[in-house]
């Protein structure tokens, strides 16, 4: 069968299959279960341990009464933190993922907070100080209009 011909069959449950970063996971934790999905610094996970500790994150979002199309927003670099993020975020019931540049001034994390609705907001310990100073920036506009 040629590969326009096979374009042309009825998509079902025998020749295909959505990918999302949700089904991607699941997929790779049933079939790679054991395999290495993360090696970072001393950190290692196998695709078990990352499906597993992502449903743990989306379980806490859920819990923080996050629901579809709430956005939740982050601030760290590239850690396995923000990796599970980008699973766990729309395992929560079709939350959106807003990853915040890590360069951005205190300003600007500010202004892209505010525009995104930002219902729950995750800092790496290390970006707590511009983050401080963004909230304070988010206070001052909201009591002065």
């Amino acid at each position: 069968m040629s590969a326009a011909s096979m374009n042309m069959l009825p998509k079902c449950d025998a020749n295909y299959a959505a990918l999302t970063p949700v089904t991607f996971l699941k997929r790779a934790a049933a079939f790679y279960s054991n395999r290495t999905s993360l090696i970072y610094e001393g950190t290692r996970f196998t695709w078990r341990q990352t499906y597993d500790r992502c449903c743990r994150l989306a379980f806490s979002l859920l819990s923080l009464n996050i629901a579809k199309h709430d956005v939740v927003s982050v601030l760290a670099p590239n850690v396995p933190a923000l990796y599970e993020m980008h699973f766990a975020v729309p395992m929560a019931g079709g939350a959106v993922l807003n990853a915040i540049n890590i360069r951005l001034d205190a300003k600007n994390i500010a202004s892209i907070l505010k525009h995104s609705g930002a219902k729950v907001f995750f800092v790496d310990y290390q970006f707590v100080p511009q983050v401080r100073e963004a909230l304070r920036n988010l206070m001052t506009v909201s009591q002065h209009p």
